[in-house]
Formats: C-alpha cells, sequence, structure tokens
C-alpha cells in the first residue's frame, strides 16, 4: 500500500523545492498531499487525518495535531529548529520528529552578514556609516550557520572569535577562530555578535542586560535564533542607555513597535527570513523528502530528534 505523506506548509517553499519533493514521492510510489498557503490551524487538523508522514516547515505539531493524526509515523521539520514539534508527545505517541541540519545555514550565514551591513551603514540614511574590516565578530554557539557565518566574515577581512562549550576547542580553532572558554570574555572582547542559540530552559532569556552591558563601543547583536534567547526588557534598557548599540533580529519580537523608536539602531525582518533563499528551500525541502523515504524503506533514523 502507498504511504501517504502530507506537504503542510503554512509559508510554502518556492516552486523548484515543490517539484523536487514532488519527483522524489513519485518514483518512491507514494501518494503526496499539499497543503500549502493555509490560514486556518482546522485545515491541518482536516489534512493531517490520514497522513503516515508529514512535512512542516515553521509550522505547528502539537498535542492537538498528533491526537488526529491517527496514523502519523514521522514527521520532518525542512530546517534546523524543530521547538514547533512537540518532542515530547511525538515520543509518547511513537512518531519520530526530524529536523534537516546543515540544508538552511548558508542562506541563514548570508542574512547575518546582510543585517551586519545594513546597520553599519545606518540603514543606508545617507550619512557615513562604518565597515566590518578590521572589526571582531563574536558568534555565541558554532554550528553549521555559526561556521557559515565565520566563513563569510572572514573574506571581510573580520577578526572571528568563538564560544561554545558543547564544540571542541581544537575544532573551531581548525576552522582558523580564536576561541574564548566563558562567555562573558566573547561579549566583552567583540563589536559584533551573532547568536545561533537553541531555545532550551537554560538558554531562554540568556542574552540580558548583564550580559549586553559588556559589549564595547558600536556594539551591535544580531540574532537569526530564537526570539526568546534574548531579553526584550534587557534589549530596551541597553538601547535607552547606549545611543552606540544596535540590534538586528531576524524575529520579530513582542515589542516591535516600542523598538521602532530607535531608527537606524533597529532592524527587525517583517518575518522569519534566514532560509527564505530559493536554495535554502530546495535543499531542506529535498532533504526532508528523503529522510521520509529513507525511513519507510530503509528504517533510517539518522536525524531523529526525540
Amino acid at each position: 500500500m502507498s504511504k501517504r505523506v502530507l506537504l503542510a506548509t503554512e509559508k510554502a517553499f518556492a516552486a523548484p523545492a515543490v517539484k523536487g519533493i514532488e519527483e522524489i514521492f513519485s518514483k518512491a510510489g507514494y501518494v503526496l498531499t499539499k497543503l500549502e498557503n493555509y490560514k486556518e490551524k482546522s485545515d491541518l487538523l482536516k489534512a493531517v487525518e490520514t497522513a503516515e508522514a508529514v512535512i512542516i516547515r515553521s509550522d505547528i505539531v502539537d498535542k492537538e495535531v498528533m491526537d488526529v493524526a491517527k496514523d502519523m509515523k514521522i514527521v520532518v521539520r525542512a530546517g534546523a529548529g524543530y521547538d514547533n514539534i512537540d518532542i515530547a508527545i511525538a515520543k509518547e505517541k511513537n512518531i519520530v520528529a526530524m529536523n534537516t541540519p546543515g540544508q538552511n545555514s548558508n542562506a541563514v550565514a548570508e542574512l547575518v552578514i546582510g543585517m551586519m551591513i545594513y546597520l553599519a551603514r545606518g540603514k543606508f540614511n545617507g550619512k557615513s556609516g562604518t565597515e566590518l574590516r578590521g572589526k571582531k565578530l563574536g558568534i555565541h554557539a558554532y554550528g553549521n550557520v555559526g561556521r557559515f557565518v565565520a566563513m563569510i566574515a572572514k573574506g571581510f577581512g573580520m577578526e572571528v572569535y568563538a564560544y561554545d562549550p558543547f564544540v571542541a576547542k581544537e575544532k573551531m580553532e581548525a576552522d582558523g577562530l580564536k576561541v574564548f572558554t566563558e562567555m562573558k570574555e566573547l561579549y566583552k572582547n567583540c563589536e559584533y555578535i551573532s547568536l545561533h542559540l537553541p531555545k532550551t530552559k537554560d538558554t531562554v532569556k540568556s542574552i540580558n542586560y548583564d550580559v549586553l552591558s559588556q559589549m564595547p563601543e558600536g556594539a551591535t547583536l544580531i540574532n537569526t535564533a530564537r526570539a526568546e534567547v534574548v531579553c526584550e526588557e534587557s534589549i530596551v534598557k541597553i538601547m535607552e542607555e547606549r545611543k552606540d548599540f544596535r540590534y538586528a533580529t531576524d524575529i520579530t519580537p513582542s515589542n516591535d513597535k516600542e523598538m521602532q523608536i530607535y531608527g537606524d539602531r533597529y532592524f527587525a525582518t517583517p518575518k522569519k527570513m534566514g532560509a527564505q533563499t530559493e536554495e535554502a528551500n530546495i535543499n531542506a525541502g529535498i532533504a526532508a523528502a528523503n529522510q521520509i523515504v529513507n525511513f519507510f524503506e530503509k528504517a533510517d533514523i539518522s536525524f531523529k530528534v526525540n
């Protein structure tokens, strides 16, 4: 019997990505149903009822969704972060949850550099800005995206530093980075910080006033990770106190309207844009489709996160 796969994307993949996904499942003999650009959760609940496998992007797969999806065996988040899947419920229901690490990394890294330039040039307001060359960039959490950011930043002539207690110092040094073993040292020494922290109980609001206030003059914080890791109240406080402090984020904060008063020192993308390139769409979508086929045909759980 053909496997039933649902592609559920409130924010649809680029057309070439969808075409590639369709080709993979057609070759495997699977039946693919597409739910793209939907507006209501009820649409997802109805579509998922008979699905054995689901591909999502930023779509929420919680208990309500999994309770309805009686036949679901696997859900794949096309991207690195997977906090939009209730991992505990998936495990309880014996549903394999996967992500597609590394597929969006270059796209996010290029956005980091783009936002750094945008703020360094005062959002192109016609006044003199500053250059990236010679500035110190600190990468907080050295995963797939962090590695790409480091590679590009070195091409700009930046001095690149990193802090990640979960990555071997030797590995980061082999990539040409200077490594700090204490987080506070990264923030004390770098004009630019690029955040790549996952959302966990330990990282929520961990980037707070005490951390940010240590940054040198001309400080810029770039967040393409998760909104929750940055303390919004602390950002407001530091922006009020220091007219040299700049903040760019790929996740619109809840206090976005309040932050708009900081003009050329603040920027938030209108929607999460890190993975919004045709190449990243294709990479992540194709990876998700292949992982589903490999799961059913080869019992491959290489990218299982629960």
